[in-house]
C-alpha cells in the first residue's frame, strides 16, 4: 500500500513527510542529492536520488507497485510529468497531480521559452539576475556577453554548479543559495548586482514569486518571466481530500 511520491518540491517533500508520518509507505523520488539532503529521517519514509528515464519508470512501477502515484514535480518540469503519466496509464496505476497556481498578469515581460528569452536580451545592453535554475544555462550562455552580464542565482547543488562553471559563468557572478527568498534579500541581491533585468519562472506563491516580483519593481530592474504551460491538476490544499479516498484513517492538514 505503498505511495510513489514525484519530485523534490517543496510540496512533494511537505506531502511525503506527512503520509510517512501517518505510518504510510513513501517512495520519494528526487533528481538530485541535494533534494534528498533537506528530508528528514523517517520509518515510513524511503527517498530514491537520480532521475528515471522512461524505461526506468515502467520497472520503478513494477517493483513497488504503489496504489497512488503523486506527481509533485515543478511546474516547469513538463518532460518528467509528461513520462510519469504514461507510465502509469501504461501499468494501469491512479495518478495524481498536484499543480501550483499560475500567478495573474502583471507588470512583467513574458516569453514563451528560454530561447526566446536570450533573443530579448540579446538586443539589450545591462545586467542580467538570471533565477531560472541551471536547467536551461546552455541556452543562455548563447548570449553575446554573457560572461559579464549575467548572474546566476542556483541551487547551491555540486551538479548545479559544476555546470554553470563548465559553461564558463565566472565564480564571481554565481550565487547558490537555496529559496524562497524575502521581497528584501531579493531586492538588495538585485541592487547589488546592479541588474538591469531579472529573468524568472512562475513558480508561485511557494516558490517565492510574489517576492521577486515586488523586488525587482523596487530595484528598478525589468521582470522577464518564463512561460509555463497549462496543465491539469489539483492545488496542494486539496491533497489531503483526495489521499483520503485511499487512506480513509488519515487526518490532516498536510
Amino acid at each position: 500500500m505503498a505511495v510513489w511520491v514525484v519530485g523534490g518540491t517543496t510540496e512533494g517533500r511537505k506531502i511525503a513527510c506527512w503520509l510517512a508520518e501517518q505510518h504510510i509507505p513513501v517512495i520519494l523520488t528526487v533528481a538530485t542529492g541535494y533534494g534528498a539532503a533537506v528530508l528528514p529521517s523517517l520509518s515510513y519514509l524511503t527517498v530514491v536520488v537520480g532521475r528515471l528515464a522512461v524505461a526506468e519508470m515502467d520497472a520503478f512501477l513494477a517493483q513497488y507497485q504503489p496504489v497512488l502515484v503523486i506527481d509533485a514535480t515543478h511546474p516547469y518540469a513538463r518532460e518528467v510529468t509528461i513520462n510519469v503519466q504514461q507510465a502509469c496509464q501504461r501499468g494501469g496505476y491512479d495518478y495524481i497531480r498536484v499543480v501550483r497556481p499560475k500567478s495573474e498578469s502583471g507588470d512583467w515581460l513574458t516569453v514563451d521559452s528560454a530561447t526566446e528569452a536570450v533573443e530579448v536580451l540579446s538586443h539589450t545592453q545591462g545586467n542580467i539576475f538570471l533565477t531560472t535554475g541551471s536547467k536551461d544555462l546552455e541556452f543562455f550562455a548563447r548570449l553575446p556577453d554573457y560572461k559579464e552580464r549575467i548572474f546566476l542565482r542556483i541551487l547551491p547543488s555540486r551538479l548545479s554548479l559544476d555546470k554553470a562553471l563548465t559553461l564558463g559563468f565566472p565564480p564571481s557572478r554565481i550565487i547558490c543559495m537555496q529559496g524562497p527568498f524575502s521581497q528584501a534579500l531579493n531586492q538588495l541581491m538585485f541592487q547589488e548586482c546592479k541588474a538591469m533585468y531579472v529573468v524568472t519562472k512562475d513558480s508561485g506563491i511557494t516558490g517565492g514569486f510574489p517576492e521577486k516580483v515586488r523586488a525587482a519593481k523596487e530595484a528598478g530592474s525589468l521582470l522577464m518571466v518564463l512561460k509555463r504551460t497549462e496543465e491539469d491538476g489539483i492545488l496542494y490544499r486539496e491533497i489531503v481530500d483526495k489521499v483520503q479516498r485511499y487512506f480513509p484513517h488519515i487526518g490532516g492538514p498536510v
